[in-house]
């Protein structure tokens, strides 16, 4: 769905009422003011749009909270909601998700076996991003497959820390988002949290990587998304990802 997702969360609000078993997105991190980053060996401006851009701390909080009570209206009584972030920008979900009365679940830690190397010499290099997981509210009896993600990891229960290389040029052939997550990450989010055919929403859809987990896992989907540009992204991923089930294809 095209457009801009507070007022598309509306529009779903009041036609559908609360039908999510789970929300996973990617908002904003407020990156792209200025500062410096390594891309391909080289030091580049960090400039991914005039939606990345900071307006302030006070701002940004009033941005997150207004995105995450609309999505808390739609989540079902037992449903909940991952959000993935960098320290730039988590801290005020977490704290928006409190104000908010959600119940916090867990803090998953997505470390980077081969980050990009920190050119400036004057901080630790950043390796991790955190996906904050929470419920609906403190009464929700959210859903966790416990035995599927122990199965997952040889036995084991699974920990909150999970080394996964970045998205690859597979997942990149139809287009590239500067922010994309890898699919590894995003199908274990999704098999933790919900059954085939439940319903899963992206308010940030960006270059549709949830919605290519949901094909790929039996999931329904709703993706939200303002730029065009990346609902053709989307379209052409989802296509794909539906021929591979069909030919049989991974």
């Amino acid at each position: 769905m095209q457009g801009d997702c507070l007022e598309i969360m509306g529009k779903l609000d009041a036609e559908r009422g609360a039908f999510v078993d789970l929300i996973f997105c990617d908002p904003p991190y407020f990156l792209s003011n200025g500062g410096m980053t390594c891309q391909n060996g080289t030091m580049v401006k960090v400039d991914k749009g005039d939606w990345d851009r900071s307006e302030g701390c006070e701002k940004n909080l009033e941005f997150n909270l207004s995105w995450l009570k609309a999505c808390q209206k739609l989540l079902k009584p037992d449903g909940s909601i991952m959000v993935s972030g960098t320290f730039h920008s988590i801290y005020s979900v977490g704290f928006a998700m409190q104000s908010l009365g959600m119940k916090l679940l867990n803090n998953i830690t997505w470390q980077k076996p081969n980050p990009p190397p920190n050119l400036s010499c004057r901080y630790f290099t950043h390796s991790t991003e955190t996906v904050i997981w929470a419920a609906k509210d403190i009464n929700s009896k959210h859903k966790f497959n416990y035995s599927l993600m122990r199965e997952l990891n040889d036995g084991k229960q699974m920990k909150d820390v999970w080394v996964m290389t970045a998205p690859g040029k597979k997942e990149k052939e139809y287009g590239r988002h500067p922010t994309q997550k890898p699919l590894q990450l995003v199908d274990q989010l999704i098999l933790a949290a919900t059954d085939p055919n439940d319903m899963v929403l992206d308010s940030f859809n960006g270059s549709g990587t949830t919605g290519v987990s949901c094909i790929n896992n039996q999931r329904r989907y709703v993706g939200i998304e303002l730029d065009p540009t990346y609902i053709s992204l989307s379209k052409k991923r989802f296509r794909a990802a539906k021929k591979s089930l069909k030919t049989g294809l991974t």
